[in-house]
């Protein structure tokens, strides 16, 4: 039964320090080729130790914008369903967060609609890293912040927030992030989600 083989699992890992590798998924919230939100969502993924990454490029998963009469006219796209599959199969979740006016990018929210035809809880209660980043002083908080108090009603557990502001001049991609405070802060949030994985 899954409770024997949990069991099973918990005992192997507790007794012989084995470690099991754990399914990320992460991508960055925008569609555009040269994302910051991509590469830093990848950066995020390989922080995780003993994992593995599937890092996805939404431009994989274009559909035709989300409406009832679309749906009721040719059902939900295999893309929709892909992706869903893709958060069935993943140990957590890693999302960093790119702003358009403010909100969603259409790109990431067309998905979000459909995925959410499949299923009302789209994340599967998985544990999430949410982040966000920008060239600006605000980090794209606001459209994190939507995220969060979305994702929260579902998940309120194993759900992480960090924002990250003035992207080019405080982001390396083999550094990190440079500025001390702000490091400081990611690696405490990066901790916490890397506890309940």
């Amino acid at each position: 039964s899954f409770q024997k083989i949990k069991f099973w699992i918990i005992f192997l890992k507790i007794n012989f320090n084995i470690s099991i590798m754990k399914n990320i998924l992460a991508f960055g919230a925008s569609s555009s080729l040269n994302s910051i939100n991509k590469q830093f969502a990848k950066y995020s993924s390989d922080q995780i130790p003993s994992s593995k990454t599937n890092l996805l490029d939404l431009n994989d998963f274009e559909m035709p914008i989300f409406s009832i009469d679309k749906q009721k006219e040719s059902g939900i796209p295999d893309e929709a369903k892909n992706f869903k599959k893709y958060i069935s199969n993943s140990d957590a979740i890693i999302i960093s967060f790119a702003e358009h006016n403010g909100s969603y990018t259409s790109a990431f929210k067309n998905i979000l609609d459909w995925v959410s035809r499949i299923e009302r809880i789209v994340w599967c209660g998985k544990p999430m890293l949410l982040l966000s980043a920008s060239d600006g002083e605000r980090g794209a908080k606001l459209v994190l912040e939507t995220a969060f108090n979305r994702i929260k009603r579902e998940n309120t557990e194993t759900l992480f927030k960090f924002s990250l502001k003035n992207f080019h001049s405080t982001f390396d991609l083999e550094k990190g992030i440079l500025d001390a405070q702000l490091n400081k802060m990611y690696r405490s949030v990066l901790a916490d989600f890397i506890n309940v994985i």
